[in-house]
């Protein structure tokens, strides 16, 4: 009797450490912007560390052209990543650029990103990994850079959310980019939380170049944070939010359930440990 109870408890505790998602990392990139030299240095750090994946954060500077061979070349760069990559697109990206007339030419400018950096269902960089993307709704079939993707029981997700007020413009008549983009955040805000509570992560992640937390008065953020909000009421898991808005703390700084890690230029690794209470932590 004795070795039979035993060897159940041995059974019960073997089984337990193999259901339980082991812990990982992941680094993620601030907006460098536009230092080749120093993206490529940190895309190579981050590719020899033991990084699940890595998110970067701006393609390119603010005082370099919106040129397509710019694009290219930066293309180049993460695909030549040693680990899964995913970019998140800033307002130097698109939202900023302008025409040789100097007038907007952010639309055109997004959609040629969305062209050469999310053509697929993929993430860039050597190594693959297998993404969600809110195209795959027919109503948004455009917004291939909103991407999302599971790991260890946290439901991962990227924001086109430029810092420049979100590309909310005051100038009269509709602003149609910023309005439909909205339209686009709001059913993948939804979609997200859906999936984690009826999976029951334990986490969320989200990936944005602007500051979504509540220190951020701008306008143009107002409906996303209130969306927010609302959906962590009733989302029994966390939420942290990844932005590369200037660091205030060189920390995750938490307020109840929802975490805020500003990158601004500099590069981090996070540690994912399931099933503790801490869940994600800084590593040196």
């Amino acid at each position: 009797m004795l070795r039979r109870a035993a060897f159940a408890l041995l059974l019960s505790a073997c089984t337990a450490v193999l259901a339980a998602p082991r812990a990982y990392q992941f680094a993620a990139i601030g907006h460098l912007q536009g230092s080749e030299t120093r993206l490529r240095h940190s895309l190579a750090q981050a590719g020899e560390a033991p990084n699940a994946f890595i998110v970067a954060t701006g393609i390119k500077g603010q005082s370099e052209p919106c040129a397509d061979s710019i694009y290219q070349q930066r293309r180049a760069m993460f695909d030549e990543a040693l680990r899964p990559t995913i970019v998140v697109p800033a307002a130097s990206d698109w939202s900023d650029c302008r025409n040789s007339a100097g007038r907007s030419n952010a639309v055109e400018r997004l959609n040629r990103l969305r062209e050469l950096f999310y053509p697929d269902m993929q993430s860039l960089g050597s190594q693959k990994l297998k993404l969600g993307r809110l195209s795959l709704n027919s109503k948004f079939r455009s917004y291939a850079e909103y991407a999302e993707w599971e790991m260890g029981g946290v439901l991962y997700a990227t924001l086109n959310l430029p810092s420049d007020n979100n590309h909310f413009r005051r100038e009269a008549g509709r602003n149609s980019e910023f309005e439909d983009r909205l339209v686009a955040n709001r059913n993948w805000l939804l979609r997200l939380f859906r999936v984690a509570k009826s999976k029951k992560l334990e986490a969320i992640v989200l990936f944005a170049e602007a500051d979504l937390s509540d220190a951020n008065k701008q306008e143009g953020f107002a409906e996303v944070k209130k969306q927010l909000r609302s959906l962590v009421k009733t989302y029994p898991g966390k939420l942290l939010l990844v932005d590369a808005a200037p660091p205030a703390d060189s920390a995750i700084v938490w307020q109840d359930k929802i975490g805020h890690l500003s990158l601004g230029a500099t590069a981090v690794t996070v540690k994912v440990t399931p099933g503790t209470p801490q869940l994600f932590s800084l590593e040196p």
